[in-house]
């Protein structure tokens, strides 16, 4: 990895689990009745063929790690399980209440938070719920998160027996100081146990999430981490970034001290490392810091060019409609966003008011949804294509102009009105995608509101 294009390319950057990101959200001309037409719309075109998706978040940790941006709820009192499991459920009737008949459900992923906070009965019945009033699409996926130090043989089989087959495991790292500054010790163990259990029951793909750039850690911990998931072969590896952003997570990134962070050189040196690692054990990459098993879906997927990339991150199948319930969840119904409100208090009194609990959105114009498909294409497929005039708009020769510095550093080629990632420029997906993003552009932010992108 060049250095000189680390220090030229590491800016504050989107992940693009979006287009637009939420800080470009136009909040002020969204309405929670444009947000149900949109959704209603949505599932007319879709639910027949491909049917949606459905996002749970479960947002209940028992501790608080450190390096988390994820919206929780810190306690050891299981009782709010059931409150709130049935205030899902009753999320799930208002949704169904515009749909007229039955939605069929292609996609089903349990996140927080901690998942496995939850007892097995608690999930149970909470699925159980869900699907009686539901249908399934051929080929259907459940998955869910599950913490290693908690995820008990008896959740894995509960939901296995619901029609769960995936599930993902958080690891990070396995240096015991690493685990200590991020709040989030589970030794290998733990890690091994739940991965094998897994396998025996019957799960088909296993992941463990692995992470790069956290506190005090060095390469040779990278080294080590990886050469212990290799030994047990999970199916599918997130390797990613750490995002640091204590200024929109507030004191929950804030366990350690800027200066304990790997520096960006040393940072894209344990990516490459890793890579490099995880391809000799077979490993294929799939998009942005996602690795897979020839025999997983994941791969299958980019294989056949249905990859794609929403709020979850990376699935193995596209749906039109995602539907997110519980507090802070995020919809997506390709026409418009829409975010949960963030406090549990304010979802249960909306909840038991009978609304739709958003309390922002945006909804996609026409030049958005043309964005949102080429950056869509370079996230999925590390390419895209203006050779139909409906992939065209006014700003496109400018961001060509663009591009071609990108080209001149060796990080993406242009053949006949298609643009293609190399396979130098992948660890540059995101800037590349921010070429394409005409309202970050249009209006630069007066403050960090990404992580960076190295």
């Amino acid at each position: 990895m060049c250095h000189s294009l680390v220090n030229k390319y590491n800016v504050a950057g989107p992940r693009y689990t979006s287009y637009p990101t939420v800080p470009y959200w136009d909040v002020n001309t969204f309405s929670l009745q444009q947000w149900k037409n949109s959704v209603r719309q949505s599932f007319e075109e879709s639910n027949t063929n491909e049917g949606l998706s459905l996002y749970l978040h479960l947002p209940f940790c028992e501790s608080l790690c450190t390096f988390c941006g994820c919206h929780k709820r810190i306690t050891k009192r299981h009782e709010v399980e059931l409150p709130y499991i049935k205030a899902l459920i009753k999320e799930w009737s208002l949704y169904r209440n515009l749909f007229g008949v039955k939605p069929k459900i292609k996609e089903l992923h349990l996140g927080g938070g901690t998942p496995t906070f939850f007892s097995p009965e608690n999930l149970k019945f909470l699925i159980s719920e869900l699907l009686k009033v539901s249908e399934l699409a051929e080929n259907y996926e459940f998955s869910f998160e599950g913490h290693p130090n908690n995820t008990t043989e008896s959740h894995l089989q509960t939901l296995f027996d619901l029609g769960f087959r995936r599930v993902s495991y958080g690891v990070q790292d396995y240096n015991l100081k690493v685990q200590k500054a991020i709040n989030r010790v589970q030794p290998f163990e733990n890690v091994k146990r739940a991965t094998e259990l897994a396998r025996e029951i019957g799960y088909t793909s296993i992941g463990h999430d692995i992470i790069f750039g956290l506190p005090f850690q060095t390469e040779a911990d990278v080294i080590t981490t990886i050469k212990k998931t290799e030994s047990l072969m999970p199916d599918r590896i997130a390797f990613y970034s750490y995002a640091h952003v204590p200024w929109i997570k507030g004191n929950g990134q804030r366990g350690f001290k800027d200066e304990d962070l790997p520096s960006g050189d040393s940072k894209r040196q344990q990516y490459e490392t890793g890579k490099h690692l995880l391809e000799l054990a077979g490993y294929i990459e799939i998009g942005m810091d996602h690795f897979a098993l020839k025999k997983d879906s994941l791969y299958k997927a980019m294989q056949n060019q249905t990859l794609h990339r929403n709020f979850m991150g990376y699935t193995a199948s596209k749906t039109q409609a995602m539907i997110g319930i519980g507090v802070s969840s995020i919809s997506d119904s390709w026409y418009g966003f829409a975010q949960n409100v963030k406090s549990i208090e304010d979802y249960y009194h909306l909840i038991e008011e009978g609304i739709i609990p958003v309390y922002r959105g945006h909804m996609l114009s026409d030049e958005d949804l043309v964005i949102r498909q080429h950056i869509l294409n370079l996230m999925c497929h590390f390419k895209t294509s203006w050779l139909n005039e409906k992939m065209t708009f006014p700003e496109l020769q400018e961001i060509l102009i663009k591009l071609k510095e990108f080209e001149q550093d060796g990080l993406l080629e242009f053949k006949r009105k298609q643009v293609s990632v190399t396979d130098k420029g992948k660890p540059f997906i995101r800037n590349i995608c921010m070429a394409f993003d005409l309202l970050l552009q249009r209006k630069k932010p007066d403050t960090q509101l990404f992580s960076m992108t190295i």
